[in-house]
């Protein structure tokens, strides 16, 4: 989430109240506020939480983000998140709110940016330890595993809607933009 927010930032350098949406029933919605806290009273960051629980909620808590008058919004990692993504990029292009997602999926719906870790690749490595599981192995002698490969996508379509100019550092760093 951190690094999310850098990313954020680095595009929209003007940025200084930024939304944050968690699901406050996620068992690390804690721990990705901390995280999350922290890089933005390093860089300067007005953080303001939103929370949402189902997506049923997702279109109404995107109008409130809209009413705080937020410069950006940042996305938390939360599975009830991913299934209303379509939902919640319209309501962020309908309110203009530039937005920084998790995953690919996010900016391929037409979401401003994503980073985050490959999903290709996690699906993979989740193959690899059913593969050893099916294969007799303990559950307990496998290693727990993080990500190590993620990816930055950028959607310069919804830039351009947006009126917003992605800095050419960043495009080039970029896994993939979507023009």
């Amino acid at each position: 989430m951190g690094k999310r927010l850098e990313i954020l930032t680095q595009a929209l350098p003007k940025a200084r109240r930024v939304g944050l949406l968690v699901n406050p029933t996620n068992p690390g919605t804690p721990a990705m506020r901390r995280e999350t806290d922290d890089a933005a009273r390093a860089i300067g960051i007005t953080l303001l939480p939103f929370e949402a629980r189902a997506p049923a909620e997702l279109t109404g808590v995107m109008t409130t983000i809209a009413r705080a008058k937020v410069d950006a919004f940042l996305c938390g990692s939360d599975p009830v998140f991913y299934v209303g993504h379509q939902d919640l990029v319209r309501a962020a292009a309908r309110h203009r709110i530039p937005a920084m997602w998790e995953f690919r999926g996010y900016a391929e719906a037409g979401g401003l940016m994503s980073y985050g870790a490959s999903p290709g690749t996690l699906y993979r490595r989740a193959a690899t330890y059913v593969d050893k599981l099916l294969k007799g192995a303990n559950p307990a002698d496998l290693p727990i595993e993080q990500p190590t490969t993620f990816e930055l996508v950028i959607n310069l379509k919804t830039a351009k809607a947006l009126g917003l100019t992605i800095p050419q550092s960043l495009l080039l760093r970029a896994d993939q933009v979507i023009e």
